[in-house]
């Protein structure tokens, strides 16, 4: 997981708006990154979206940037 928190950090801006893009429900505090609360930030995405946690990492790990 620690991998894919740095990735996640590294890459957040293009990966934010990549999701503002697909799901336009999302709002800035749904997509508000902090180091260290990584979970939390999925929990809010996956709330809003309506996917699963696995579905959700997989949209970002699985093609790099969806």
């Amino acid at each position: 997981m620690k991998d894919e928190n740095r990735k996640i950090e590294g890459d957040w801006n293009e990966i934010k708006g990549r999701l503002k893009e697909k799901y336009s429900t999302l709002t800035d505090d749904d997509l508000k990154y902090e180091i260290g609360k990584e979970e939390e930030l999925f929990g809010r995405i996956e709330k809003r979206i309506g996917r699963s946690r696995d579905e959700f990492h997989g949209l970002i790990f699985r093609t790099g940037h969806m």
